[in-house]
This record gives C-alpha cells, structure tokens and sequence, in this order.
C-alpha cells in the first residue's frame, strides 16, 4: 500500500510538471512585436499589417467599446507622423514578455520609449508606452496600447492656432 501512495505522489509530481510553460521572453510571438515595431519605425506599413488576422481588434488608447482595425490604425498613426521630422523607438532599453494565462491565451506585453522631433518647432519628446498583444495562430487579434501623446497634441494645437491667428490678422 506504501509503494501505491509513493508511485502515486510521483506520477503526479511527473504529470504536473509537463504543464506549459507560462511565461518567457523567447518566442515567435517576441520575435513578431519586435518586427512589428521594426515596420512602424521604418514606414514599412504592408508588412506591419500582416502580422494582424483580418478581424484583429486594437485598442490604442481607448476603451473596448470603441476598436479599430489594423487600416484604421495605420491610417491614424501616418496622420500622427505627419508634422515630424524623425522618430524612433529606443530598442536598448524596450522589455518583452509573453505570458499564457489561466485561460489558455498567449499574450504579449511590450514596454518601450517612443521618441520624436517635431518638424516645425525641433522639439523633441520622449513617451513611454505600454502595448499587449493577444495572439491566435501567429496572429495578433486583439490588441491594447496605452501612452501618453497630449504633450505633442497640445503643442500641434498651439502651433494651429499660431497659425489660424496669423492668418487672420494679414490684410486681404
């Protein structure tokens, strides 16, 4: 009855061990966050879309009522790249990790430091930013991305009215 209890003990020690892994900060699903920001940071927009399934959900930003999908993503961040004359991601210092929750889904959290010069003024910002990523199949279908860009968005709206106001006050 002993040599019962023991090889039981172990067989579930053995069985619990082969659950898996629920954390790492190597996989495909790493590699493909780290392309992702590669594309966004050379304009490369065709190739950052295809890492997105068709449905995909993003959330940049913004509550769960109100999605978008990968064009519409595009299509704003080009809008927000606009007005400056360089940008970049630092990469030394970014953090990535993925993680399988208790419901079985892999997720992907990204934390890194955006940095960027406006054209007209040569300010410079630095934002930091949050971006998790759900992925099904090597695809990223739902995705949440967090920061803070009201310090540019202020000075592109004073610069607007900078330039509203000039042109009000030039005789015609």
């Amino acid at each position: 009855m002993k040599k019962f209890l023991i090889i039981g003990v172990l067989a579930s020690l053995l069985f619990a061990c082969e659950t898996k892994q629920r954390y790492t900060q190597q996989s495909a699903e790493i590699e493909t966050i780290k392309s992702i920001i590669g594309n966004y940071v050379n304009g490369e927009w065709d190739a950052y879309q295809s890492h997105y399934a068709d449905s995909a959900k993003i959330y940049f930003n913004v509550t769960e009522a109100h999605p978008s999908t990968i064009q519409q993503i595009i299509a704003q961040q080009k809008m927000e790249l606009e007005p400056l004359s360089s940008y970049t991601m630092d990469r030394e210092n970014e953090a990535i990790e993925m993680v399988v929750d208790d419901k079985g889904e892999t997720w992907v959290n990204y934390w890194g430091l955006w940095k960027g010069t406006m054209a007209s003024t040569g300010k410079t910002y630095e934002t930091p930013i949050h971006i998790t990523a759900q992925f099904v199949n090597g695809k990223i279908v739902k995705e949440f991305g967090y920061w803070n860009n009201a310090p540019i968005q202020l000075d592109a709206m004073a610069l607007q009215m900078a330039a509203e106001k000039e042109a009000e006050e030039i005789p015609k």
